[in-house]
């Protein structure tokens, strides 16, 4: 492994490199870290070029402070991908991460080989009155009354397979010191997400959406399902929970580096099996 720091506007962002191969670049969600990833950047770097990073404003990155505009995020994933995988790279990204994959496949698809888009919790296109669509308001509400304690606690709850694995201890302290990143500036941005369904119905390389076995009927997995729907990609179930490549890295990879070589095989279209979405489970 390697690792180093790309300057870009307004910020310096850590980054990991691994192993040889097709590039994948992989994008964290909350707590914006590149440890979410070690294990199966590990075992996937026989196969691929893994590329990791602290998002901007956590952990060992810079660019704190502000407002998060997912355009700037978008914009710092395309230019990780232009100075280290030579202007093109498969994507991965989960929760948050997938949000702002979904954003770079939109604005920037010239930089992407294609997207694996892992529980977006998008709940914007949930139906109206649907209780998840509640999820950031009331979120954003315990920060303000009691801090980022208050808020942490009720998105663990909310978040399933929560205590059912150990963080590693230098990641959780990252993550902690994260907290006030996410709820106070990067929360905002993450709540007002849409996905722009022409662009992505229009992208020239496979999109593929997908959540966790044992996160069915959950707020940030069935967003998947209706993105996958309405923009006419397929739709496929990973192992595990929502952060599964934390619990299990190596049965995630396996999942992940099915799909990912298929996505590089596809060169540029969508195999033929992938025709359609599977009904929803």
């Amino acid at each position: 492994m390697r690792s180093g720091r790309l300057a870009v506007d307004g910020a310096e962002l850590y980054y990991e490199v691994r192993g040889v191969g097709p590039a994948l670049l992989m994008i964290s969600g909350a707590g914006g870290d590149a440890g979410y990833y070690s294990g199966i950047a590990e075992g996937l770097a026989d196969a691929f070029t893994v590329i990791t990073y602290d998002r901007r404003g956590n952990s060992r990155s810079t660019g704190g402070g502000a407002l998060m505009a997912l355009s700037r995020q978008a914009a710092d994933a395309r230019a990780l991908v232009a100075d280290l995988a030579e202007g093109r790279a498969l994507v991965f990204g989960n929760s948050g991460g997938a949000i702002i994959g979904l954003t770079l496949a939109a604005r920037h698809p010239e930089c992407l080989a294609g997207l694996i888009a892992h529980e977006p919790p998008a709940v914007n296109v949930l139906p109206e009155g649907d209780p998840a669509r509640g999820f950031f308001a009331d979120l954003a509400a315990r920060y303000e009354a009691g801090g980022a304690p208050a808020a942490g606690r009720r998105f663990a709850e909310t978040t399933r397979g929560e205590g059912s694995y150990r963080w590693p201890a230098d990641l959780w302290e990252r993550f902690l010191g994260n907290a006030d990143q996410l709820f106070r500036h990067e929360w905002p941005g993450f709540a007002a997400f849409h996905p722009d369904e022409a662009a992505l119905r229009a992208a020239p390389f496979p999109i593929v959406l997908g959540a966790g076995a044992d996160d069915r009927g959950t707020y940030y997995a069935r967003p998947s399902i209706e993105i996958a729907r309405r923009i006419g990609v397929p739709w496929v179930e990973f192992p595990g929970i929502h952060m599964e490549f934390l619990r299990h890295p190596s049965v995630f990879a396996a999942a992940l580096r099915i799909l990912a070589t298929q996505v590089y095989a596809a060169d540029g279209r969508v195999p033929e099996p992938w025709h359609g979405v599977p009904a929803a489970p």
